[in-house]
């Protein structure tokens, strides 16, 4: 018998079909965050120069910043603890594009709050997370190259983020309600009662 055949007398243990709570949690909250912060970001661009512009904008950099920590920890997490298979009727062309995807939102998750931070920096504007923390800046002082280069790339990272979101909630919706297939239990909130062998 091959050393992968699990025995008669000793079942394989059950696989999960979901995430664990913890990273659903940082899931739900990170997707929270990033709305919100999309939000807030197309929010404030608008607005004169005022105490309630500085207000807002000190609230988009909070949360810039907590969603940089997140995204730290639910890497680190993911490295710890294998996600559940995906479904088998997955072609590869879909099992290709989920990887991109997924590739690219991690990758977009540090860059579009690095690259505000360094936006911050190179404008002289210090970053205070939550009013208390004085985060270091690490670019030097130069509004010209923080105009020019640093605000476009973090304003295109946090479009090209907003879009392949769109795409992300897309699929889930596709995933749902035309191959009805599960994928959304897998960081569905709720009981975790589905196991397979």
């Amino acid at each position: 018998m091959p050393a992968d055949t699990p025995s008669p007398s000793f079942p394989a243990p059950p696989r999960t079909l979901r995430y664990d709570g913890f990273a659903i949690a940082l899931h739900w909250l990170l997707a929270a965050l990033i709305v919100g912060a999309l939000g807030v970001g197309l929010y404030m661009t608008g607005l004169p120069f005022s105490p309630l512009r500085l207000k807002v904008y000190s609230w988009h950099k909070w949360a810039g910043v907590t969603i940089l920590a997140l995204s730290a920890l639910r890497l680190l997490w993911r490295a710890g603890h294998r996600p559940p298979a995906l479904p088998p009727s997955m072609s590869r062309l879909q099992l290709t594009s989920y990887r991109i995807s997924h590739t690219l939102m991690y990758l977009l998750f540090f860059a579009v709050p690095l690259s505000g931070w360094a936006y911050s920096s190179a404008m002289g504007m210090p970053v205070a997370w939550f009013g208390v923390l004085v985060l270091p800046d690490f670019m030097p002082l130069d509004r010209v190259f923080a105009e020019a280069a640093l605000q476009p790339l973090h304003k295109y990272s946090a479009f090209l983020l907003g879009g392949v979101t769109l795409l992300h909630v897309a699929a889930v919706c596709k995933h749902q309600w035309i191959d009805r297939d599960g994928l959304v239990q897998r960081m569905w909130p709720g009981p975790r009662k589905e196991t397979a062998r």
